[in-house]
């Protein structure tokens, strides 16, 4: 296609009708269509004389081929060179680069000039609000968008897009219904907003209004809606989804089969993830590197490395991504030189700048291993460094520093990362815990001290687990305080079993009756995150209305309330 106008441009050449405008503007839209800007410029440059149409067809070419700076460009070239005034078709194509950079200044500049200069029209308003909502200049936009005479579907959806980004999803929605048309766009764009924000259920039941309005989804649609369910961990909604596309006879194409690769690797169901692996028709790279993180993510490093090897074979190039999962394959199953060997790979035969992520899963790989010098040595062969890349790169060493009670390696790099983040928790409790477990009582209870006077506190954990379709989440709130943990979610399991609390004994009020205050200080934040997690496995046995005791014995100390020797107890009765 491409040769075959060029040979129509070189006759145009020889006719002599090229000082025709409209056969040069005609040149031009057809370079243009086929995205080969560089033939469009060119011609643009040889014509010998431009009128709007060429100019807008140049800038319009631009802005198709993602060349949004040009497009600027073109357009400040057109006020200051040339005697052509912008029309509405110029605006808009520039609006459209303007939005794309976010360069909100010219497009002010770009307002006044529709304001003192063109008529107020459709489409103009239409490229203004898109412009002002991606912008966040929110005030202006529901100004512009209100004052339209006419409105389209185009401004609805740019209106409602705009709220969703800033995170107003109450507007979004108060405004969604308002609109008098709906297109698949603007449901898809309401069902996005919600599974970005994490209300998968409010999501689920706008994609079922959508059905009963006759609305046919498309791919995009459900993409979305696997990746709030990926999000979540909620298997039975994605399934639900899974089976809507083979009721519909949806195709699963390869941007549908990563999603629900995704899904269900998330979700826990690997072998089904492979299943949708196995069965796509077409793959891309896209699902060779879902599968390879899906495997990675569940522990199954030799799988994950034999399909990254059929990859290669298959004649895909692996990206960035693919790299993070073959990395973390190596790191959780503890292969140190395949480690080594992909990640100087990436950039000596794939040309690939490692990127912190890349850096991240090598230093938690030799971390792991207990190489934490050859670790620390990693640290600083990363370039461009800066605090937000270092902070958790030096948080994974701290962690490993932790575990194997490496506490002159966990102090420097504890040094360092109180100086660029002072008042993160993760930093001073890593710390405390790597003093703990070289059994520094005293060091540990500095570091407590320091968090008290500074005002750190420790982020509360979140867990969630999916019982009959509906995700519960779980966190914990530390109350140092009271010495007490709160169970809401051991409360709220038997609630759901109509059942009555029974008796939480701590090993926190255990070990200060004994006088060992600093060792409570350390275990109550550490055994919190082991509560948090078998509180929420308590909940879904709890809803199959199974009893559970969870009992853990040590002749150490007594046990308040009872005469039986239990210390790294909660002992958790149902009647």
């Amino acid at each position: 296609m491409v040769k075959g106008g060029e040979k129509l441009h070189g006759y145009v050449l020889k006719s002599g009708v090229w000082f025709d405008n409209y056969v040069g503007n005609s040149v031009m839209d057809m370079y243009s269509l086929f995205g080969s800007v560089e033939s469009l410029n060119k011609v643009f440059d040889e014509m010998p004389q431009r009128d709007s149409v060429a100019w807008n067809i140049l800038i319009s070419g631009f802005v198709r081929c993602g060349r949004f700076q040009d497009a600027v460009g073109v357009y400040k070239k057109m006020r200051e060179e040339s005697g052509v005034k912008p029309d509405e078709a110029t605006v808009v194509s520039t609006l459209s680069a303007c939005t794309a950079l976010k360069n909100l200044q010219l497009g002010k500049e770009i307002h006044l000039y529709i304001v003192e200069e063109l008529v107020f029209s459709l489409i103009i308003g239409n490229a203004l609000v898109d412009m002002y909502s991606k912008c966040r200049c929110l005030t202006v936009a529901r100004q512009i968008f209100d004052d339209m005479p006419m409105k389209n579907v185009i401004c609805w959806t740019s209106m409602v897009s705009g709220y969703i980004n800033s995170g107003q999803l109450d507007e979004a929605r108060k405004l969604f219904e308002r609109s008098p048309t709906r297109d698949l766009v603007l449901w898809t764009a309401m069902i996005n907003g919600y599974v970005q924000f994490n209300c998968v259920d409010d999501a689920m039941d706008l994609f079922r209004s959508m059905q009963m309005q006759r609305i046919k989804p498309d791919k995009y649609t459900l993409v979305v809606l696997l990746t709030g369910c990926a999000q979540l961990g909620s298997l039975q909604q994605g399934e639900w989804i899974h089976d809507y596309m083979k009721e519909n006879r949806i195709a699963v194409t390869s941007v549908v089969g990563t999603a629900l690769i995704e899904m269900y690797a998330k979700c826990g169901s690997i072998e089904k993830a492979m299943e949708i692996f196995d069965e796509l028709e077409e793959k891309d790279t896209a699902s060779w590197t879902s599968i390879i993180c899906a495997l990675a993510m569940s522990g199954n490093t030799r799988k994950a490395l034999e399909l990254f090897s059929e990859m290669e074979q298959a004649g895909f190039f692996p990206d960035d991504i693919t790299f993070i999962g073959v990395l973390s394959a190596c790191s959780h199953g503890g292969l140190i030189e395949e480690g080594r060997k992909y990640f100087h790979a990436m950039s000596r035969i794939y040309a690939i700048q490692p990127k912190l992520e890349h850096y991240g899963c090598l230093i938690d790989l030799l971390g792991r291993a207990g190489l934490l010098s050859e670790a620390e040595a990693m640290i600083s062969q990363i370039p461009n460094k800066n605090n937000e890349i270092i902070v958790p790169i030096y948080g994974a060493l701290l962690s490993a520093c932790r575990i194997y009670g490496h506490v002159d390696v966990g102090e420097r790099v504890a040094e360092l990362l109180m100086e660029i983040e002072s008042y993160d928790s993760s930093t001073h409790t890593l710390l405390a815990s790597a003093y703990a477990s070289a059994g520094r009582w005293e060091d540990a209870s500095n570091v407590r001290g320091t968090m008290r006077d500074l005002g750190v506190k420790k982020s509360p954990g979140c867990s969630s687990i999916d019982v009959n379709g509906n995700v519960h989440e779980s966190k914990f709130i530390d109350v140092s305080d009271s010495r007490r943990f709160q169970l809401s979610w051991l409360m709220k399991a038997f609630e759901l079993m109509d059942g009555e609390y029974g008796s939480v004994l701590s090993i926190v009020d255990v070990l200060g009756r004994v006088g060992r205050v600093v060792e409570a200080d350390v275990f109550e934040r550490e055994y919190a995150e082991w509560v948090r997690k078998r509180s929420l496995a308590v909940l879904g046995l709890t809803y199959l209305a199974v009893q559970a005791v969870f009992v853990s014995n040590d002749k150490k100390h007594p046990c308040i309330d009872s005469n039986s020797p239990v210390t790294n107890v909660w002992e958790t009765q149902m009647s």
